[in-house]
Protein backbone atom coordinates (compact mmCIF):
# COMPACT_ATOMS: atom_id res chain seq x y z
CA UNK A 1 0.00 0.00 0.00
CA UNK A 2 1.50 3.31 -1.12
CA UNK A 3 0.67 6.48 -3.05
CA UNK A 4 -0.02 4.34 -6.13
CA UNK A 5 -2.72 2.27 -4.41
CA UNK A 6 -6.37 2.88 -5.27
CA UNK A 7 -8.71 1.43 -2.66
CA UNK A 8 -11.72 -0.12 -4.32
CA UNK A 9 -14.77 -2.31 -3.87
CA UNK A 10 -15.44 -5.02 -6.47
CA UNK A 11 -17.57 -8.08 -7.04
CA UNK A 12 -14.80 -10.71 -7.20
CA UNK A 13 -13.44 -10.15 -3.68
CA UNK A 14 -16.85 -9.84 -2.05
CA UNK A 15 -18.12 -12.96 -3.81
CA UNK A 16 -15.02 -14.91 -2.77
CA UNK A 17 -15.59 -13.79 0.82
CA UNK A 18 -19.15 -15.14 0.72
CA UNK A 19 -17.92 -18.45 -0.74
CA UNK A 20 -15.28 -18.65 1.99
CA UNK A 21 -17.93 -18.14 4.68
CA UNK A 22 -20.11 -20.85 3.11
CA UNK A 23 -17.18 -23.27 3.09
CA UNK A 24 -16.27 -22.34 6.66
CA UNK A 25 -19.82 -22.97 7.86
CA UNK A 26 -19.77 -26.37 6.16
CA UNK A 27 -16.54 -27.66 7.71
CA UNK A 28 -16.23 -25.85 11.05
CA UNK A 29 -17.56 -27.16 14.33
CA UNK A 30 -19.48 -24.07 15.45
CA UNK A 31 -22.05 -23.32 18.07
CA UNK A 32 -25.46 -22.02 16.97
CA UNK A 33 -24.42 -18.53 18.05
CA UNK A 34 -21.22 -18.73 16.00
CA UNK A 35 -23.12 -20.04 12.99
CA UNK A 36 -25.59 -17.16 13.26
CA UNK A 37 -22.71 -14.67 13.54
CA UNK A 38 -21.17 -15.77 10.23
CA UNK A 39 -24.49 -16.20 8.45
CA UNK A 40 -25.44 -12.66 9.42
CA UNK A 41 -22.14 -11.35 8.02
CA UNK A 42 -22.68 -13.30 4.80
CA UNK A 43 -26.24 -12.02 4.41
CA UNK A 44 -25.14 -8.45 5.03
CA UNK A 45 -22.36 -8.68 2.44
CA UNK A 46 -24.73 -10.23 -0.11
CA UNK A 47 -27.34 -7.53 0.48
CA UNK A 48 -24.80 -4.75 0.09
CA UNK A 49 -23.31 -6.31 -3.05
CA UNK A 50 -26.74 -6.24 -4.67
CA UNK A 51 -27.33 -2.71 -3.42
CA UNK A 52 -24.03 -1.10 -4.43
CA UNK A 53 -22.36 -3.27 -7.09
CA UNK A 54 -25.28 -4.62 -9.13
CA UNK A 55 -26.33 -2.45 -12.11
CA UNK A 56 -29.97 -3.47 -12.40
CA UNK A 57 -30.63 -1.48 -15.57
CA UNK A 58 -27.77 -3.06 -17.51
CA UNK A 59 -27.97 -6.43 -15.71
CA UNK A 60 -24.28 -6.52 -14.84
CA UNK A 61 -21.88 -5.80 -11.99
CA UNK A 62 -20.16 -2.43 -11.69
CA UNK A 63 -16.41 -3.03 -12.21
CA UNK A 64 -15.22 -0.94 -9.26
CA UNK A 65 -16.29 1.60 -6.67
CA UNK A 66 -13.19 3.66 -5.83
CA UNK A 67 -12.80 4.94 -2.29
CA UNK A 68 -10.09 7.50 -3.02
CA UNK A 69 -10.42 8.24 -6.72
CA UNK A 70 -10.10 6.24 -9.93
CA UNK A 71 -6.65 5.68 -11.47
CA UNK A 72 -8.17 6.21 -14.92
CA UNK A 73 -8.93 9.47 -16.80
CA UNK A 74 -12.40 11.01 -16.57
CA UNK A 75 -12.88 10.38 -20.29
CA UNK A 76 -12.82 6.61 -19.69
CA UNK A 77 -16.16 4.98 -18.86
CA UNK A 78 -15.11 1.92 -16.88
CA UNK A 79 -18.73 1.02 -16.14
CA UNK A 80 -19.09 -0.29 -19.70
CA UNK A 81 -16.73 -3.19 -18.97
CA UNK A 82 -18.29 -6.58 -18.32
CA UNK A 83 -16.32 -8.75 -15.90
CA UNK A 84 -16.75 -12.40 -16.89
CA UNK A 85 -14.67 -13.87 -14.05
CA UNK A 86 -16.21 -11.72 -11.33
CA UNK A 87 -19.69 -12.57 -12.58
CA UNK A 88 -18.96 -16.31 -12.58
CA UNK A 89 -17.72 -16.16 -9.00
CA UNK A 90 -20.74 -14.06 -8.00
CA UNK A 91 -23.00 -16.77 -9.37
CA UNK A 92 -21.05 -19.35 -7.36
CA UNK A 93 -21.68 -17.20 -4.29
CA UNK A 94 -25.43 -17.33 -4.95
CA UNK A 95 -25.78 -13.65 -5.80
CA UNK A 96 -27.79 -14.06 -9.02
CA UNK A 97 -31.11 -15.74 -9.81
CA UNK A 98 -31.44 -18.41 -12.50
CA UNK A 99 -32.95 -15.83 -14.86
CA UNK A 100 -30.00 -13.51 -14.22
CA UNK A 101 -27.56 -16.38 -14.79
CA UNK A 102 -29.10 -16.98 -18.22
CA UNK A 103 -28.75 -13.29 -19.06
CA UNK A 104 -25.13 -13.34 -17.87
CA UNK A 105 -24.33 -16.29 -20.11
CA UNK A 106 -25.95 -14.59 -23.10
CA UNK A 107 -23.94 -11.42 -22.46
CA UNK A 108 -20.72 -13.44 -22.16
CA UNK A 109 -21.33 -15.14 -25.49
CA UNK A 110 -22.10 -11.78 -27.11
CA UNK A 111 -18.80 -10.45 -25.78
CA UNK A 112 -16.95 -13.49 -27.13
CA UNK A 113 -18.29 -12.70 -30.62
CA UNK A 114 -17.43 -9.00 -30.34
CA UNK A 115 -13.88 -9.80 -29.18
CA UNK A 116 -13.44 -12.56 -31.79
CA UNK A 117 -12.46 -14.77 -28.87
CA UNK A 118 -12.85 -18.53 -28.44
CA UNK A 119 -14.65 -19.09 -25.13
CA UNK A 120 -16.51 -17.43 -22.28
CA UNK A 121 -13.21 -17.58 -20.38
CA UNK A 122 -12.66 -14.12 -21.90
CA UNK A 123 -11.87 -12.20 -18.72
CA UNK A 124 -13.41 -8.83 -19.61
CA UNK A 125 -14.96 -6.96 -22.51
CA UNK A 126 -14.39 -4.29 -23.63
CA UNK A 127 -10.75 -4.20 -22.54
CA UNK A 128 -8.73 -1.44 -20.87
CA UNK A 129 -6.80 0.63 -23.47
CA UNK A 130 -3.07 0.43 -24.02
CA UNK A 131 -1.06 2.21 -21.31
CA UNK A 132 -3.75 2.09 -18.62
CA UNK A 133 -1.67 -0.30 -16.49
CA UNK A 134 1.86 0.19 -15.23
CA UNK A 135 2.42 -3.53 -15.77
CA UNK A 136 3.41 -3.80 -19.43
CA UNK A 137 2.01 -7.31 -19.63
CA UNK A 138 -1.53 -5.99 -19.17
CA UNK A 139 -2.02 -4.56 -22.66
CA UNK A 140 -5.32 -5.03 -24.51
CA UNK A 141 -6.35 -8.70 -24.81
CA UNK A 142 -3.35 -9.79 -22.78
CA UNK A 143 -3.32 -11.71 -19.52
CA UNK A 144 -6.21 -10.54 -17.28
CA UNK A 145 -7.03 -7.61 -19.58
CA UNK A 146 -9.11 -9.57 -22.06
CA UNK A 147 -7.13 -12.80 -22.14
CA UNK A 148 -9.16 -16.01 -22.32
CA UNK A 149 -8.87 -18.02 -19.09
CA UNK A 150 -10.47 -21.44 -18.73
CA UNK A 151 -9.75 -20.89 -15.03
CA UNK A 152 -12.72 -18.48 -15.06
CA UNK A 153 -14.75 -19.99 -17.88
CA UNK A 154 -14.72 -23.46 -16.36
CA UNK A 155 -16.18 -22.13 -13.13
CA UNK A 156 -18.97 -20.49 -15.10
CA UNK A 157 -19.74 -23.84 -16.74
CA UNK A 158 -20.10 -25.49 -13.33
CA UNK A 159 -22.59 -22.80 -12.36
CA UNK A 160 -24.58 -23.29 -15.56
CA UNK A 161 -24.80 -26.99 -14.66
CA UNK A 162 -25.80 -26.13 -11.09
CA UNK A 163 -28.73 -24.05 -12.40
CA UNK A 164 -29.81 -26.78 -14.83
CA UNK A 165 -28.65 -24.95 -17.96
CA UNK A 166 -27.15 -28.09 -19.47
CA UNK A 167 -27.35 -27.12 -23.14
CA UNK A 168 -25.54 -23.86 -22.41
CA UNK A 169 -22.94 -25.65 -20.29
CA UNK A 170 -22.12 -28.15 -23.04
CA UNK A 171 -21.95 -25.38 -25.62
CA UNK A 172 -19.46 -23.45 -23.46
CA UNK A 173 -17.40 -26.52 -22.50
CA UNK A 174 -16.75 -27.93 -25.98
CA UNK A 175 -14.29 -25.27 -27.26
CA UNK A 176 -12.33 -25.43 -24.00
CA UNK A 177 -11.87 -29.18 -24.28
CA UNK A 178 -11.05 -28.91 -28.00
CA UNK A 179 -8.07 -26.65 -27.39
CA UNK A 180 -6.71 -28.83 -24.59
CA UNK A 181 -6.67 -31.77 -26.98
CA UNK A 182 -5.26 -29.71 -29.84
CA UNK A 183 -2.44 -28.20 -27.78
CA UNK A 184 -1.80 -31.36 -25.72
CA UNK A 185 -1.63 -29.39 -22.51
CA UNK A 186 -3.48 -27.32 -19.92
CA UNK A 187 -2.38 -23.77 -20.64
CA UNK A 188 -2.65 -20.79 -18.36
CA UNK A 189 -4.52 -18.52 -20.78
CA UNK A 190 -5.21 -17.91 -24.46
CA UNK A 191 -5.19 -14.96 -26.85
CA UNK A 192 -8.44 -14.01 -28.63
CA UNK A 193 -7.29 -16.05 -31.64
CA UNK A 194 -6.93 -19.05 -29.30
CA UNK A 195 -3.13 -19.24 -29.11
CA UNK A 196 -1.96 -20.78 -25.80
CA UNK A 197 0.08 -18.66 -23.41
CA UNK A 198 1.94 -19.26 -20.16
CA UNK A 199 2.46 -22.60 -18.46
CA UNK A 200 1.41 -25.74 -20.34
CA UNK A 201 0.65 -27.52 -17.08
CA UNK A 202 -1.59 -24.99 -15.38
CA UNK A 203 -3.45 -26.92 -12.72
CA UNK A 204 -6.10 -24.21 -12.50
CA UNK A 205 -7.35 -25.04 -16.00
CA UNK A 206 -7.15 -28.79 -15.43
CA UNK A 207 -9.00 -28.49 -12.13
CA UNK A 208 -11.98 -26.46 -13.32
CA UNK A 209 -12.39 -28.62 -16.43
CA UNK A 210 -12.35 -31.78 -14.31
CA UNK A 211 -14.90 -30.24 -11.97
CA UNK A 212 -17.14 -29.18 -14.86
CA UNK A 213 -17.00 -32.65 -16.43
CA UNK A 214 -17.77 -34.44 -13.15
CA UNK A 215 -20.57 -31.94 -12.40
CA UNK A 216 -22.07 -32.70 -15.80
CA UNK A 217 -21.80 -36.47 -15.26
CA UNK A 218 -23.55 -36.18 -11.89
CA UNK A 219 -26.33 -34.08 -13.40
CA UNK A 220 -26.93 -36.58 -16.18
CA UNK A 221 -26.83 -39.65 -13.93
Amino acid sequence: MDENSHLTLDIYDNAMFIIAINDFLEIADLSKAEQKHWKDIKDKIAKNVRKHLWDKKNEKFIPHIYLNGSPFPDSFNESEIYYHGGTAVAIEAGLLSKAEVKVAYRKMQENVKKANAATIGLTIYPVYPQGFFKNGGMGPYSYQNGGDWTWFGGRMISQLIRYGLIVEACEALEPMLDRVLKNKGFYEWYTPDNKPQGSASFRGEAGVLWTAITDLEKKKS
